[in-house]
C-alpha cells in the first residue's frame, strides 16, 4: 500500500522560508513522477513542481519558480520542497503526490495522479 505523509507546514511571515518533506512508502516505481501540489481556499489544487524519480527533471510553476526547490532523496525515499521568500499568495495546503508511471515530463494534471497525502498547510501572514 502506497503511503505519503507530509511534514513541515506552519505559519510563516512573508519573506521567510520553510521546507516540506513528504515521507514515501509502499511505492516501487522507479520511472515515474513525484509532484507537490496546492490547494488554496476556493481555488482549485495546482501543481507546485514536479520530479522524475529516473531523470531528475524538475518543473515548476511559472508563480514559484526561483523560490522553491523541489529534490528527493532516493535512499530515505524522501520528497522535498525548499520554499523561499514566501509571501501571502502561498497559502495553501500542500499536498505530496505520486503517479503511476509512463510520464517523462510529468505533466499530467492531479486529477491523473493516483497517490496523495493527507497535506499539510502553509499560512504565510504580512
Amino acid at each position: 500500500q502506497v503511503q505519503l505523509q507530509e511534514s513541515g507546514g506552519g505559519s510563516v511571515q512573508a519573506g521567510g522560508s520553510l521546507r516540506l518533506s513528504c515521507a514515501v512508502s509502499g511505492y516501487s516505481y522507479s520511472k515515474s513522477c513525484m509532484g507537490w501540489f496546492r490547494q488554496a481556499p476556493g481555488k482549485e489544487r495546482e501543481a507546485v513542481a514536479r520530479i522524475h524519480r529516473f531523470s531528475g527533471g524538475t518543473d515548476y510553476a511559472n508563480s514559484v519558480k526561483g523560490r522553491f526547490t523541489i529534490s528527493q532523496d532516493k535512499l530515505k525515499n524522501t520528497l522535498y520542497l525548499q520554499m523561499n521568500s514566501l509571501n501571502g499568495e502561498d497559502t495553501a495546503i500542500y499536498y505530496c503526490a505520486a503517479d503511476g508511471g509512463g510520464d517523462w515530463f510529468c505533466t499530467k494534471p492531479p486529477g491523473e495522479w493516483p497517490y496523495w497525502g493527507q497535506g499539510t498547510q502553509v499560512t504565510v501572514s504580512s
